[in-house]
């Protein structure tokens, strides 16, 4: 059975005050009633202590007994005194109880050994009566008891009287918390309807949801809660897109770059079967077929290296290297590239200054960052730069190319995003992935890259890489 929040709600605070009543109103009634048991008794036991007083002298006037049957009477009163043999020696008038079965044995023995006999309520009359029996002692002698009766009528009136109005509050209580707990629930729920026509709208995927919330509560927190997890999963599928474009232009991409070196090395072979190229024109072919392939081979490198590096599957095998040793290396490798484009590579750094890292995975980041700024400088200055900093060896790699826009900064790391093609006919990292690359490598060398460019003007990228316990 279905139970809508709103009725579990207000059926939980109704519950919870009705038994919440209960347990008060047992408790309060009992107390009430124990309050004026207690209090006739004493009253009784005072006025049986002062009649008792009366016979001290040993002799009495029984006149001086009437004003309190006066007193007592009013009250709803009676008393009886007794002598030592349990004959009533004093009856006030219109007593109606029998004498003799007023005290009981165990309750006269009692008053024998000096003690006063209270009883809140008892039924050995036509009534239910409080009574007190009070001995009397003259010269250290039992001489009878004086015993007082009381109906408790009266007690239970007022307790019925009281009740009577905890029920009346309860009632007032009992509308007043419905109609409040209504409003309440009617509230809560109707936030928790918001959430749920929000989710609807996340689950259909509109990601452009944001909860109104200015409640500090548990509820609000949720909303909050909501709101993050709509925007971060807004963000996700933003990513998603981005990728998906990039993934999308990044096939066009290699498919344009395998096409190219397929069809000339396709057009080549069929030339030389058919031996429609000359024979002084075949080591060139062979020299062209061999570049288109080394090409193609370059592109599957990158890729296998990219998800290699992404999936964590290479282990780095670190040593101290100077590095001017390396840069010697990357200068050597691309200085046609450099020089095809009327660039100076130039290597600043002392000899001393040691690099610790994976020997080919450092020369690979070199390559790439080298590559990119050759790619981007025309008749311009490439600076390799190296020197020691505090617990670390600090690589510069600097260009006085075209620049990278500020839009493209932020981007340049992410695999598949090449710069405005209009620029260029080349991608940053020729397929999109040289860059990423080169951040994986770095990360898993615990080190860091930034990059600082201005349009027209270059770009610096700086490599920090830690150095060794030892070294430092």
């Amino acid at each position: 059975m279905k139970i809508k929040y709103l009725y579990q709600l207000l059926l939980s605070h109704i519950s919870i005050l009705i038994l919440a009543f209960v347990i008060i109103i047992s408790l309060f009634s009992h107390f009430v009633k124990e309050f004026a048991y207690q209090n006739k008794v004493e009253e009784l036991t005072s006025y049986a202590v002062q009649i008792a007083n009366e016979f001290q002298a040993g002799q009495v006037d029984m006149r001086r007994l009437y004003p309190y049957q006066d007193i007592l009477s009013t009250r709803k009163t009676q008393f009886i005194i007794f002598n030592e043999e349990q004959q009533p020696y004093f009856l006030p008038e219109g007593f109606h109880h029998p004498p003799r079965e007023q005290l009981k044995k165990s309750e006269w023995n009692k008053l024998k050994k000096g003690q006063t006999v209270m009883i809140r309520a008892d039924g050995r009359f036509d009534d239910e009566v409080s009574l007190v029996a009070q001995p009397i002692f003259v010269q250290n002698e039992f001489k009878g008891a004086v015993l007082l009766i009381s109906p408790i009528s009266g007690v239970e009136q007022m307790v019925n009287q009281v009740n009577l109005y905890m029920f009346y509050a309860v009632i007032s209580t009992l509308v007043i918390t419905i109609l409040v707990s209504w409003l309440l629930s009617k509230f809560h729920v109707k936030r928790i309807q918001k959430l749920r026509e929000a989710t609807d709208k996340v689950a259909s995927g509109d990601y452009d949801i944001h909860l109104e919330n200015s409640y500090g509560d548990e509820i609000g927190v949720l909303a909050s809660d909501f709101n993050i997890m709509a925007k971060k999963l807004k963000q996700s599928r933003d990513e998603i897109e981005r990728l998906e474009k990039r993934r999308r232009q990044f096939i066009a991409d290699v498919s344009h770059e395998l096409k190219t070196p397929l069809t000339t090395i396709n057009g080549l072979v069929e030339g030389l079967n058919s031996h429609t190229i000359p024979e002084d024109k075949k080591d060139k072919c062979f020299s062209l077929i061999s570049e288109e392939t080394k090409r193609m081979l370059r592109l599957v490198k990158e890729n296998l290296d990219y998800e290699k590096i992404r999936s964590q599957q290479i282990t780095l095998n670190k040593l101290d290297v100077p590095l001017i040793e390396v840069f010697e290396i990357v200068k050597e490798h691309l200085q046609q590239q450099a020089e095809e484009k009327q660039n100076k590579l130039m290597i600043q750094v002392e000899d001393h200054v040691i690099v610790h890292a994976d020997y080919d995975r450092f020369i690979q980041i070199l390559v790439n960052i080298t590559k990119n700024s050759i790619q981007f400088t025309q008749n311009g200055d490439i600076w390799l730069r190296g020197m020691e900093g505090y617990k670390e060896t600090i690589i510069e790699i600097e260009d006085t190319g075209i620049g990278i826009p500020k839009e493209d900064i932020e981007h340049i790391w992410e695999r598949f995003y090449k710069a405005d093609i209009s620029r260029t006919n080349t991608a940053y990292g020729e397929y999109g992935l040289g860059l990423s690359i080169v951040r994986q490598l770095v990360e898993m060398h615990q080190g860091t890259v930034e990059i600082k460019s201005e349009e027209g003007k270059g770009t610096k990228f700086i490599i920090r890489l830690p150095l060794t316990a030892k070294q430092q």
